[in-house]
């Protein structure tokens, strides 16, 4: 069998981050909030879930109600390692708020990468808000 991995191995690894805050702890809220932000990463970097070696979703303890992963699942990342976990409950932070960390390999090794923040997590990167 062969090494799909083997190609990629000249290719540089690069990674993505990306927030975007949920309007309520509720299932469907988290999801879509999640797939926004999983589209937007996509479309601005020409990413593709074949692309992609893994991902890390991070959410605040106030929001629970669902996986940001299964969001991921459902725009065609079922083959993509995904991991969910609690982000460290800082006091003073941003609340309601999922984060991600992407593993990609990139089409255009030259191109940089575009992070992205959305609705109130775009207070977390000001430095970015002006290049979205």
């Amino acid at each position: 069998m062969s090494d799909p991995t083997i190609g990629r191995r000249a290719e540089r690894l690069k990674a993505l981050r990306g927030a975007i805050t949920a309007e309520a702890n509720l299932s469907e809220e988290i999801l879509a909030a999640t797939s926004e932000l999983m589209r937007e990463l996509m479309e601005r970097n020409d990413l593709r879930p074949e692309d992609v070696v893994s991902c890390i979703f991070t959410a605040t303890n106030d929001l629970d109600a669902e996986f940001p992963a299964v969001a991921a699942r459902s725009l065609g990342f079922a083959s993509v390692p995904l991991l969910c976990a609690t982000e460290i409950p800082v006091e003073g932070s941003l609340p309601m708020t999922i984060r991600v960390l992407i593993h990609y390999y990139p089409s255009d090794p030259g191109r940089e990468a575009r992070h992205v923040y959305l609705r109130g997590a775009s207070a977390l990167r000001a430095d970015l808000s002006s290049a979205q």
